[in-house]
């Protein structure tokens, strides 16, 4: 990463950086869950595939939301949208902390990826508007957010939840009302746009084909990720601690994957090679996890991590720069169609673990990233304009003195 990137980067309003902090936070949701998934189906007895639900609820609402949240923020605003979006994370993860049944907590979760759709879709606009150094610069800075929350997220899901599974919910909730405030005092209101986002927006956006093309393969993309991220806690066989510490390490592989091996990639070799590249890295560490003992399937998650990291800057960068639809809008049909695939994972691949044995989920995550191949070799056509993003980064890798 050049230089110029990296100070542009770093030089940001402090409404940027926080927005970036309340990011970190709502990212850490994502993992926080994974140390203690045994401990919560002890505390609650429940087998594997129920807790897994956790996941599919999240997510699944998370996506249907993302149709509304251009509608909403475009009504109200960006800065109420990720106020109303922190608030109702704070109300559902306290919620979550009190939950007596299965059920409860399931249903608290939905709520929960409710919030976090509104604020997740509407802080990467917030952040690509409001930070210095371009949409390269701010699309950088988002994704090491979101690599820096997924890989603290089973650290202090494990620290907390080792004293009580209940502690990590607790815990979000006061980090996220922290969030809440410095958004509230930091972030001015923008304003609004020129045009209102009318409810069909996002599904029309996919029309294009370039930014259909690039959801369905994050689809297949994202199924394979949360194969690893759900299943994976179940057949570690370790204490939280344990299993936090794996998937710090595999979060640290996302974090320096996704901020400086990505875009150093999309220069030399171009973004479409790079998804190649990743998805069928990502294919065979998911088969060296499937034939892997307990050594293995440890050193290949957390290797994992370095091909997800890679998809994620990619896939988000494309999802902005290959279609002409408004980039919150893109940003609402493409997550809608790629959270989809991890609402389904989970339930699915534990229960496949449940059934026919710990390699099945893995071989079928490896499936999908062929999928994903497939999908994004066939619809090549309509990733061209991506070659334009990728000159235009040469070009600026270029202008930068030695």
């Amino acid at each position: 990463m050049s230089s110029q990137n990296g100070g542009g980067i770093l030089r940001q309003p402090m409404s940027v950086w926080a927005t970036a902090f309340a990011a970190v936070v709502a990212f850490m949701g994502i993992g926080l869950v994974d140390p203690i998934l045994p401990s919560i189906a002890k505390g609650l007895n429940a087998g594997p595939s129920q807790v897994s639900l956790l996941f599919t609820s999240y997510f699944l609402v998370t996506a249907v939301a993302m149709l509304v949240t251009g509608w909403v923020s475009s009504r109200i605003g960006g800065r109420r949208t990720l106020l109303l979006g922190l608030a109702l994370v704070v109300v559902f993860a306290a919620l979550a902390g009190t939950s007596g049944s299965v059920g409860e907590l399931i249903g608290f979760r939905a709520g929960w990826g409710l919030g976090n759709a509104l604020f997740v879709a509407t802080a990467l606009a917030v952040i690509v508007g409001a930070a210095s150094g371009g949409a390269e610069a701010a699309i950088i800075l988002y994704e090491a957010a979101l690599g820096l929350g997924i890989s603290m997220g089973p650290l202090v899901g494990a620290a907390l939840g080792d004293w009580n599974w209940r502690a990590p919910f607790f815990g979000t909730a006061t980090l996220m009302a922290v969030g809440f405030v410095l958004i509230a005092t930091l972030l001015k209101a923008a304003p609004g746009p020129a045009a209102r986002t009318r409810l069909g927006d996002p599904l029309r956006a996919l029309a294009h084909g370039g930014l259909s093309t690039t959801a369905f393969t994050a689809f297949f993309y994202n199924f394979a990720f949360f194969t690893i991220l759900a299943f994976t806690p179940f057949i570690l066989g370790m204490s939280p601690y344990g299993i936090g510490a794996v998937f710090f390490g595999w979060g640290v592989c996302v974090a320096l994957a996704s901020v400086f091996a990505a875009p150093a990639l999309q220069r030399r070799i171009g973004s479409v090679k790079v998804l190649h590249l990743s998805l069928g890295v990502l294919a065979l560490l998911q088969v060296g996890i499937a034939l892997s003992g307990h050594a293995g399937i440890v050193v290949f998650v957390i290797l994992s991590g370095i091909p997800i990291g890679l998809n994620n800057t990619v896939f988000t960068e494309a999802a902005m720069e290959v279609s002409d639809a408004p980039r919150p809008v893109a940003s609402a049909g493409y997550n809608f169609v790629r959270w989809m695939g991890g609402a389904l994972a989970p339930y699915i691949v534990t229960k496949l673990g449940e059934e026919f044995g710990a390699a099945v989920p893995y071989c079928l995550g490896a499936l999908c990233c062929l999928a994903g191949m497939a999908v994004l070799y066939g619809r090549r056509h309509h990733m061209r304009s991506l070659e334009r993003v990728d000159v235009d980064h040469a070009l600026q890798d270029a202008s930068v003195p030695a």
